[in-house]
């Protein structure tokens, strides 16, 4: 099996898996629970994470955190917004 084909596997689910976060954030207006904290930590961990892959040039971690942190931003945004 080849790595590069586990690695957008792997990408893939862990992207998806931000995405009932947003959609119900979005849709509630409801982040009472949700930490500004951690994802304030999370967001810079998965940026740094961004600029990994972008220095090591591979493709999984590029596109999986470029996504991830776009997800990470919208919750932090809803979580700003709807406070």
């Amino acid at each position: 099996m080849d790595a590069s084909f586990v690695g957008f596997v792997a990408a893939a689910i862990t992207t998806i898996s931000w995405m009932p976060q947003v959609i119900k954030s979005w849709k509630t207006h409801k982040t009472r629970d949700i930490s500004l904290i951690t994802y304030l930590f999370l967001s810079t961990g998965i940026f740094l994470w961004l600029v990994y892959g972008l220095l090591l040039k591979d493709l999984p971690l590029i596109l999986s955190n470029a996504i991830i942190l776009v997800f990470t931003i919208s919750i932090l945004f809803f979580k700003v917004k709807y406070k």
